[in-house]
């Protein structure tokens, strides 16, 4: 059901800092970046397990941290989807349902060639994400 989340930090570096040392002795570390300019926001730094956990996917992030901004609230839940389509009815349906667009459906090469997603902000403007990371 959840693909991964995202919380917001005040402060970037320090919490990449805590993060990395808290979570070394778990096998977990930084597996992906992505930058302000390739996001149109905020930077984000994605934890994920190392290759020798055996029982969490290596490599794929599943917690995101964040620095700031309210734009997409204090937490970020991404859901899977089975397919592009459910991606695509996630986003009419959270849209009819009152959600505000935050990133119509598409593919977000920066994550991976494949990672179709779409993003709305609930009522309380929390950034909720479908995402289907087969290909088309």
């Amino acid at each position: 059901m959840i693909d991964h989340m995202g919380v917001t930090v005040r402060d970037l570096q320090a919490a990449k800092a805590f993060y990395d040392a808290a979570f070394a002795p778990l096998g977990i570390c930084v597996v992906m970046s992505v930058t302000a300019e390739e996001t149109g926001g905020s930077a984000h730094y994605g934890y994920g397990a190392t290759a020798d956990r055996r029982d969490i996917q290596a490599g794929k992030p599943s917690l995101w941290i964040t620095e700031g901004g309210t734009a997409t609230g204090p937490m970020h839940l991404a859901l899977v989807a089975a397919d592009r389509a459910q991606v695509d009815g996630f986003h009419a349906a959270a849209l009819a349902a009152g959600g505000t667009d935050n990133g119509a459906p598409g593919v977000r090469p920066h994550y991976h060639p494949n990672y179709y997603a779409a993003f709305v902000l609930d009522p309380d403007g929390r950034n909720v994400e479908a995402v289907c990371h087969k290909p088309a």
